[in-house]
């Protein structure tokens, strides 16, 4: 009962709606990464996945955030600035996603053998 109590709060339950609904875009992976690879700012975001419009980064960062898998924190500056972490949660989902790169660099390389003979 202690996991489910580290869960964000969610429409469903399930594991899978929720990957469909964070990670429905093309962009998700991108961003996951960026993040848990200390890319915080919005606008640095922005610059470090190439070909990412503000709309779709925005939307984005607020599906994780949403889902539970980034913390936003906001400081009050001026100008403002705001800055997007993993949470717990957002970290022990990474593994999941980390898995899913790892299927697919095997499924390349058996791809690039079987090419090879």
């Amino acid at each position: 009962m202690r996991a489910l109590a580290a869960m964000p709060k969610l429409k469903s339950r399930r594991v899978d709606a929720l990957l469909e609904d964070v990670l429905g875009c093309r962009w998700s992976f991108s961003v996951l990464r960026a993040v848990a690879n200390g890319v915080h700012r919005p606008g640095a975001l922005e610059r470090h996945i190439e070909g990412i419009s503000a709309k779709v980064l925005a939307d984005r960062l607020r599906a994780f955030t949403r889902a539970g898998i980034f913390e936003r924190t906001a400081h009050a500056e001026i100008p403002p600035r705001v800055e997007y972490r993993l949470s717990e949660f957002g970290r022990r989902f990474l593994r999941v996603t980390r898995e899913i790169e790892k299927l697919q660099a095997e499924l390349d390389a058996a791809k690039d053998a079987a090419q090879s003979v």
